[in-house]
């Protein structure tokens, strides 16, 4: 019997539903149709190409980037139980020689592969021979010149659909803005393809930006208050990277460098300490962490001002994938800018390229001087709408004084569409301001009716209040025309006076204050004490359990599935098959180790007169049915009325354990009391009071509600 995609959901991954729009995802891959999935990272990607994989007949080609991340992805769909293997120049020849034999024989569910291995030793032409259902397009923004991370090799993959117009093409990305997503889709020859966007927001990342000044010190007091929390420091220079672990070290801390110039053995090794929890800290490049799927990322620093919204976004993601809380900071300092725009200038790039590097490093600094909700920003700058401040960013925490700034946007917004949208900020600052310089007159911009009307502001409060304007939503930009200016639905309604504008007075850089950083953790409630002490002890299990079969700790479960067992002690198969991403496959490996590491902890933790475990007397009177021991020495032995034991058997035996209820109850006594129900026309959920008397008071409440449950099945 086929399974619906619920439960494919439940029995290969271990979750009761669907995050948003994964469902109508998968029912349009499963159509046979098209689709550029846009999910933030942790957001379920993966499901949306992994499940349609598992329903469908043949074969799913997972095009991806990431050929270090391979192993455990594919590692994790094995532990699910789902057929799964990758090529890429890891293997030797044997091993990709058994992986092309499990194609052939039609063994396998996914092919995880890389862009350039695909395109060589002949691969792409046996694509006809192996049954190709699906291809899916990881890390997709890498196909598209506009994107932040283009890799040349992903332009061959235009072929696919000249080459395979029958199959399905899914796109995928944490990290497009409009212009991206509109290339990657003309690349891949979906253009006209549906666009699922489930929201850039990541709610559990908490976000603040810090001077720069006595960075190390900071970084310190950080960690302070994040002890033993793995996490990510990004800098800029590798030289950076390897001064920094080294301070880190010689202050105690579990810390490595990571960067593109060490031998690939040792970025080999790093990484997997890394995953594997045998360090906390890795100071690294950009060179690290693209598609890194450890879910239990605390914290992620950056020691300097990235080059661009995108690659701060996608960074930052790789903090909290599990959906806890997570903390990023950003350290900024003018110093920072002069060094990005160094490195443009000095770049192979053509100019084109350099003026779109430039303009989307100017996003990144906006960001970074910004005094509005962090979380605004971040999203407007994906084109999604944002109706209320986060709360959990260090601007939201720390307020500044706002003032209506609805006649500066309109002044702004009424330039923008006299010069036809045409116009990037340089130039609009100079007409706004009355410039009467070569290229405004050449144009003939002095002519028009807004020319001067911001004559009042100094340029750079002009910057800093477009800047806002941009970040807000109330205008778009167009890094594929020049940079120019857009208005979008929200502008015409600012125009019209429909629409109210709050802006945050200008102060020079400066000038500003340092921020405050987030208070210390209160002190926590005796029961979430003992939560975190199971929380950790599930951690060491877990740390075992993944160094004996060599695979990162997150592959047997995630930190969140960890915190939901710590809070909610599940001590039988039903319970712990409840528990968010625990399905059969991993129930069926891990469940008991876990269910008894459980039980153990709150044997420990348990005083007379109290329940750490809900369930436990359930247990307890399990441990005594196991034993041997009939009904009234269980109720002896527990202090319990044997009603009340039965009970506890009962709902062990609704639960899925092997209780046998009627070698509980002699046959004689089972059958006067059956004799009794007869003559009483007693039914399913009368009470026992009138066949207790019925029976002359023969026969106890236990053995009454014994043969109930038994009758009852």
């Amino acid at each position: 019997m086929s399974l619906s995609k619920e439960q494919a959901l439940k029995q290969y991954f271990g979750y009761d539903s669907f995050r948003p729009q994964q469902a109508e995802i998968i029912d349009t891959v499963l159509r046979g149709d098209d689709c550029l999935v846009l999910m933030p990272t942790g957001g379920g990607k993966s499901i949306c190409y992994q499940l349609p994989a598992i329903l469908n007949d043949g074969l799913t080609i997972v095009v991806s980037p990431l050929i270090a991340l391979m192993k455990d992805q594919v590692e994790a769909l094995r532990v699910n139980g789902v057929k799964a293997a990758y090529l890429n120049s890891s293997l030797s020849r044997s091993e990709e020689d058994s992986v092309l034999w499990q194609v052939k024989l039609g063994e396998l569910k996914l092919l995880y592969i890389a862009p350039e291995r695909l395109f060589s030793g002949g691969t792409f032409d046996l694509l006809r021979e192996w049954n190709v259902r699906l291809f899916a397009i990881d890390e997709s923004h890498c196909i598209s010149s506009w994107g932040h991370d283009f890799r040349p090799e992903y332009r061959q993959l235009t072929v696919l659909k000249t080459r395979f117009p029958q199959v399905p093409v899914v796109a995928l990305t944490a990290t497009a803005d409009r212009v991206t997503r509109r290339d990657i889709m003309k690349q891949l020859g979906i253009s006209h393809a549906p666009t699922f966007e489930s929201g850039f927001d990541r709610p559990n990342l908490s976000l603040t930006v810090l001077p720069g000044q006595k960075r190390l010190q900071q970084i310190k007091d950080f960690l302070a208050r994040h002890d033993g929390q793995p996490g990510i420091i990004y800098c800029l220079s590798r030289k950076g990277t390897e001064t920094l672990a080294a301070s880190l070290q010689g202050a105690g801390y579990a810390a490595e460098y990571y960067h593109a110039g060490l031998p690939s053995e040792r970025r080999s090794r790093v990484q997997e300490q890394f995953l594997k929890d045998d360090i906390q800290i890795i100071v690294a490049t950009i060179a690290f962490g693209m598609g890194i799927d450890k879910s239990n990322v605390r914290w992620v620093i950056h020691y300097n001002l990235p080059s661009n919204v995108e690659s701060f976004y996608q960074e930052i993601g790789r903090a909290g994938r599990d959906g806890e809380p997570a903390d990023t900071v950003l350290f900024y300092s003018y110093s920072d800018i002069v060094t990005r725009q160094d490195m443009i200038g000095k770049s192979e790039q053509s100019e084109e390229q350099k003026q779109l590097l430039y303009a989307k490093l100017n996003r990144m600094k906006q960001y970074a001087e910004a005094d509005m909700c962090r979380r605004r920003i971040l999203l407007s700058y994906f084109n999604e709408e944002v109706v209320q401040d986060c709360g959990n960013c260090d601007v939201c925490r720390n307020p500044r004084t706002r003032f209506d700034g609805t006649v500066i946007a309109q002044k702004a917004l009424s330039a923008i569409a006299r010069t036809k949208e045409s116009v990037a900020m340089g130039m609009l600052i100079d007409i706004l301001r009355g410039s009467r310089n070569r290229n405004v007159l050449q144009h003939g911009y002095d002519r028009l009716p807004t020319f001067g009307v911001g004559h009042d502001l100094r340029g750079e409060e002009w910057g800093e209040y477009l800047g806002q304007l941009l970040n807000s939503g109330v205008m778009d930009i167009a890094y594929d025309e020049a940079h120019a200016f857009k208005l979008n639905p929200l502008s015409r309604k600012v125009l019209r006076g429909e629409h109210a504008v709050e802006l945050v007075k200008f102060i020079p850089l400066a000038e500003r204050k340092a921020r405050e950083e987030a208070l210390l953790p209160k002190e926590k409630p005796k029961q979430e004490v003992i939560r975190d002490a199971l929380f950790e002890q599930l951690r060491l299990l877990r740390k075992q359990l993944a160094d004996s079969l060599n695979v990162p700790p997150y592959v047997v479960f995630s930190d969140a599935t960890l915190s939901e067992m710590a809070q909610k002690r599940p001590i039988s198969e039903a319970q712990m098959k409840a528990i968010s991403g625990v399905g059969a496959e991993k129930y069926r490996r891990y469940g008991d180790l876990f269910v008894k590491e459980i039980v153990s902890f709150a044997k420990e933790n348990t005083k007379p007169g109290t329940r750490v475990v809900k369930g436990m007397t359930y247990l307890q009177t399990h441990e005594l049915y196991q034993q041997g021991y009939p009904l009234d020495e269980i109720a002896q032995q527990r202090g319990l009325t044997s009603s009340t034991v039965v009970s506890h058997l009962v709902k062990l035996r609704e639960e899925g354990h092997d209780i046998n209820l009627r070698s509980l109850i002699s046959d004689k006594a089972y059958e006067a009391i059956r004799e009794g129900m007869r003559e009483m026309n007693f039914q399913k959920g009368d009470p026992l009071v009138p066949l207790f008397e019925h029976l002359g008071e023969r026969y106890d409440y236990g053995q009454l509600r014994l043969a109930q449950a038994i009758w009852e099945g």
